[in-house]
């Protein structure tokens, strides 16, 4: 590991410039066709599709997403790819990074070859590098209570991508992410708190942020290269330099790519309760009590109870056990109307108790134990210390060429689906042409 100056990333734009190469290459491909899976599930939600329509007033253009009739510009369609990417809180992560570095990235490029402008090549290379750059970004800024990650360092990711998708050299790049570390901003967890879907707006700013810097840096507009660093000593108190991974290794090689939907700190919850879900074997109205043990972090992100509206419940732990007990699944109908409507679901969700599992606290490992107590005085238990998505366990073509088709398909057909995924995982440098055409 490297430390200061944070927010220089010349070695790295250097480094990601050409793209990854082997399993690293393989890693990305998965990692956008993934975010391009997330985006489209996301379009089968009306807000998405309003927010499209709101958005083609001010950003009009020839680029048409899935499902509307209005054509949006390749900065509002990939804004609106961006909202829609984390509706269903099922996109891709970087542990390191506490946060999910493609989520203004994708977007960008899904946008560029939506708009027949740049080769699937082209696509890659500036996904790879503006995800190189998200990552070490997530690495460096570290956000405060009440803050959300969403939205902030994402758009230093978000700029090197523009920049390189507008055919910028590595000065252009570079001077792109100077720009916006010096002008990164930060979010508020209080809509998630308040049950309100606002947070998924915060992508949207990062991605129009980067698009902006982007062509401020092609039109020769610059910045300090210690942007960061003052934005973390004024806005986040942090006084002690950071660390970050230094050039030379592919940060896009370690993302995690999730199984389910929801907050990943739930995701072991929910494990755990599918587990349990197959030695209960329909009884689960004979459950009495339910005992969650798991890490701090998960406790203090996801501890919202008894959610009201789908945002609150996607990041519920409570809920992620319910849901999983109930459907035997944790998918984007784990939040739908009628799922946050089960009188099953809610019953059990009120049931769970948490409780800190210190040991993995202090080991800074992730994991859950669940407990379940029956009417007749059975305990059953479970225990998950890693899932899909966790080193060596990364998720392969074939888990998420599934994923996509579980998620997206019932939103443009399971043809179309394998249509596109083929083009995203296509090697070469061959300009698709019409990417969302007849949907």
């Amino acid at each position: 590991m490297t430390a200061h100056p944070e927010g220089d990333f010349d070695d790295v734009i250097a480094f990601a410039w050409d793209g990854p190469v082997g399993a690293a290459a393989d890693a990305a491909r998965l990692l956008l066709l993934d975010s391009l899976g997330c985006m489209i599930a996301g379009l089968g939600h009306a807000t998405p599709r309003r927010f499209a329509d709101a958005l083609a007033i001010t950003m009009p253009g020839a680029v048409h997403l899935p499902g509307r009739i209005a054509g949006l510009s390749e900065a509002g369609a990939a804004a609106v790819l961006a909202s829609a990417m984390c509706w269903d809180e099922a996109n891709e992560g970087l542990a390191r990074a506490h946060g999910r570095p493609g989520l203004a990235v994708a977007p960008l490029c899904i946008a560029a070859l939506a708009a027949g402008r740049v080769s699937l090549r082209a696509a890659h290379d500036a996904f790879a590098l503006g995800y190189e750059i998200a990552a070490r970004a997530g690495e460096v800024w570290r956000i405060r209570p009440g803050m959300h990650v969403d939205g902030s360092w994402h758009a230093l990711g978000a700029a090197a991508a523009a920049a390189r998708l507008a055919g910028g050299d590595t000065q252009e790049v570079a001077r792109a992410v100077r720009l916006t570390a010096c002008q990164i901003p930060f979010a508020l967890y209080a809509p998630i708190a308040a049950g309100m879907d606002g947070r998924n707006s915060y992508p949207a700013h990062a991605v129009l942020l980067g698009a902006m810097a982007a062509a401020a840096a092609r039109a020769g507009m610059d910045a300090p290269g210690d942007g960061l660093a003052e934005a973390r000593r004024i806005a986040l108190l942090h006084e002690t330099p950071a660390s970050r991974a230094p050039a030379g290794e592919w940060l896009i090689a370690e993302a995690y790519i999730k199984p389910f939907a929801g907050v990943r700190h739930a995701h072991y919850a929910a494990a755990a309760a599918l587990q349990l879900r197959a030695v209960l074997d329909g009884r689960l109205d004979d459950i009495k009590a339910l005992r969650l043990e798991t890490y701090a972090e998960a406790l203090r992100y996801a501890a919202n109870r008894a959610p009201a509206r789908a945002i609150q419940a996607q990041f519920s732990l409570s809920w992620a056990v319910a849901a999983a007990l109930v459907q035997g699944d944790l998918g984007p109908s784990a939040y739908n109307d009628a799922a946050l409507a089960d009188p099953a679901l809610r019953r059990l969700e009120a049931l769970v108790e948490f409780a800190e599992d210190t040991a993995l606290t202090q080991a800074e490992w992730r994991g859950a134990r669940l407990i379940v107590k029956l009417a007749s005085g059975e305990s059953h238990q479970a225990s998950v210390s890693a899932i899909a998505g966790d080193p060596g366990l990364a998720l392969d073509a074939e888990a998420v060429l599934a994923k996509c088709q579980r998620f997206a398909a019932p939103v443009i057909g399971k043809a179309q689906m394998a249509r596109l995924a083929a083009t995203i995982l296509a090697v070469g440098a061959v300009a698709p042409r019409d990417f969302f055409a007849g949907m």
